[in-house]
């Protein structure tokens, strides 16, 4: 059996797998407080699903994988202790750590943001100068499975500044005052060692099961979608909109916030919008937007001209911090207004996978979803009409079942590189 477990902006969630990748058991956990969560919040919940593996599950572990959001940074002593805040993806406070950043960087980094993983280092370091470790949320969580702190992976270290091509931190990241608190960087999937006899212990998991160097969350989810050729886009439809698709060509373009993941011998570009499901948790519950979707014509285009942003500030398909929602007038009638909002969000998309093509990206073919978002059949409806190509669920559509296979098969990339 092997375990994949995905912290993403909402709460965690677990998936176990066997080596036919058939799926035996899921959870989930919330968290208490999404938009505030801490160290704490992300320990508890993966301890919390730790404990419910069935036992006959977590004898046979022979692997686990975890994904974690992109950009999520935090400092740590020696013991793991976190120091100071973690800062989420979404954290813009950097902002004058990006501008300096901006001298030093090449122009095509993508670490020039205030919320890429190194601005966030720069400003916790000044905060918090007697910290010995900066990891990624991923990195963290591994390190409590495996007793070993400092490792990453080249997916969660790349908008820490890390060199996905040449496998290596520039120099002028290193040359940074900061640069001793940084991680080692391995393939995603990579073993780091066997599972700590403490936490093998607490939790009944097999003594020999292994720990692998996790990913983030949005690859963790195109990895489950199993698409293994160019021309065809993946989107996660969760609290944010997440585009991604393989590509012969590296595009890193900043201004568009649109980044390349090294991915086998092949590149993994997109960019996350700051839009997404999480403005319609704002105005919705899930029996409402069940009810008031079925009313919804998704033949027809609604006359509202929405950005759907829960608050100000996009980095996809263009990176503005400034921007600011539109989400007026609101109509009377709630159907035509979630109309509204699932057209904007879709035009996002749209926008998106076009910016993509014009820097040098396949044209995609046809679009595969995943996320809560994806099984909403009028939102699909409107979406592949708006981008004029067919849209269809992943027939797995969840983050943890894509970290499962990098615990399942961690030469996943590492064959591919070679």
């Amino acid at each position: 059996m092997y375990l994949g477990l995905d912290f993403g902006t909402s709460g965690a969630r677990a998936c176990v797998i066997d080596a036919h990748r058939v799926v035996h058991w899921k959870q989930h956990f919330t968290y208490p407080e999404a938009a505030s969560q801490t160290p704490f919040d992300w320990r508890n919940a993966l301890y919390t699903l730790l404990d419910s593996l069935p036992k006959p599950i977590a004898q046979a572990l022979q692997g686990i994988a975890i994904d974690g959001t992109s950009g999520t940074v935090m400092l740590c002593d020696l013991t793991l202790t976190p120091i100071g805040p973690a800062l989420l993806y979404n954290d813009a406070r950097a902002s004058l750590q990006a501008q300096q950043l901006k001298l030093l960087a090449p122009t095509e980094s993508g670490v020039c943001s205030p919320t890429s993983g190194l601005a966030k280092l720069l400003w916790l370091a000044q905060h918090h100068p007697n910290a010995s470790y900066m990891l990624h949320q991923a990195d963290w969580l591994t390190a409590l499975l495996s007793g070993q702190a400092g490792s990453s992976d080249y997916h969660n270290a790349l908008k820490s500044g890390y060199d996905a091509e040449r496998l290596e931190w520039p120099d002028w990241v290193q040359s940074l005052p900061v640069a001793h608190l940084l991680p080692q960087v391995v393939s995603p999937g990579e073993v780091i060692s066997r599972i700590a006899s403490p936490v093998a212990s607490r939790f009944g998991i097999a003594m020999d099961c292994v720990i692998h160097a996790g990913t983030t969350d949005s690859i963790a989810a195109f990895m489950a979608s199993d698409v293994n050729d160019t021309g065809i886009g993946v989107t996660s439809l969760g609290t944010t909109l997440v585009l991604k698709q393989l590509s012969k060509t590296r595009i890193d373009a900043p201004d568009y916030g649109i980044y390349s993941h090294r991915f086998g011998k092949l590149w993994l570009v997109g960019g996350a919008s700051n839009a997404g499901a999480g403005i319609l948790r704002k105005f919705f519950d899930d029996g409402q937007l069940c009810r008031l979707s079925t009313q919804i014509d998704a033949t027809q285009d609604s006359p509202l001209d929405y950005y759907p942003l829960v608050a100000a500030g996009e980095r996809f398909p263009t990176n503005d911090p400034s921007l600011l929602p539109r989400l007026s007038p609101r109509p009377t009638d709630d159907v035509a207004f979630l109309h509204g909002l699932l057209q904007g969000l879709a035009r996002i998309e749209a926008t998106g996978y076009a910016r993509l093509a014009e820097l040098g990206a396949d044209p995609i073919s046809k679009i595969f979803s995943n996320g809560g978002g994806a099984q909403n059949p009028a939102w699909c409806s409107i979406r592949s009409r708006l981008l004029n190509r067919p849209v269809f669920v992943c027939a797995q559509n969840e983050a943890a079942y894509g970290a499962a296979l990098l615990a399942s098969r961690h030469d996943v990339l590492a064959t591919a590189d070679e």
